[in-house]
This record gives structure tokens, C-alpha cells and sequence, in this order.
């Protein structure tokens, strides 16, 4: 029986190489640990709106905005 106190989870997307491995870097587990691999098929139907949704952000990081903004509440 294992001990299921360490629930240590990593996540990785990976393509399947064409003589059908995965590669994964270098993982932060020790030598010789025991791990539990699941594959499943990723839906990347939502991929493209997280990616505009994260590369997006920028447009929050305005300086004379935020100083119409804070203009705005001293006026209120």
C-alpha cells in the first residue's frame, strides 16, 4: 500500500513524437521514484480563447488610465 499524503501533481501538454514517445524535460522528482502516469487526449478547443485571454492582459497596465481613474474617484 502507498502513501497517499503526497499528492503532488504536475501537468504537461505534450505533442506525441512520430516514433510515438513522449519526451518530458527534466522533472523535480528524485531518481528511481515511483510515479503514476495517466494519458489522455487534449481538448484544445479552448486553447486559442486562454491564449488571448493571457496575452491580453497588458491592456490593464495603463498609466493614464489609471490616473483618469483615481481622478475620477477624488471628483466623486
Amino acid at each position: 500500500m502507498h502513501d497517499m499524503g503526497d499528492m503532488r501533481a504536475l501537468r504537461f501538454i505534450k505533442r506525441i513524437e512520430s516514433d510515438g514517445t513522449i519526451r518530458l524535460d527534466e522533472l523535480p522528482l528524485h531518481p528511481g521514484e515511483t510515479v503514476e502516469i495517466i494519458v489522455r487526449p487534449f481538448d484544445d478547443t479552448l486553447a486559442d480563447l486562454v491564449a488571448l485571454s493571457e496575452s491580453g492582459l497588458g491592456f490593464w497596465d495603463n498609466d493614464i488610465d489609471d490616473q483618469v481613474w483615481n481622478d475620477a474617484l477624488s471628483t466623486a
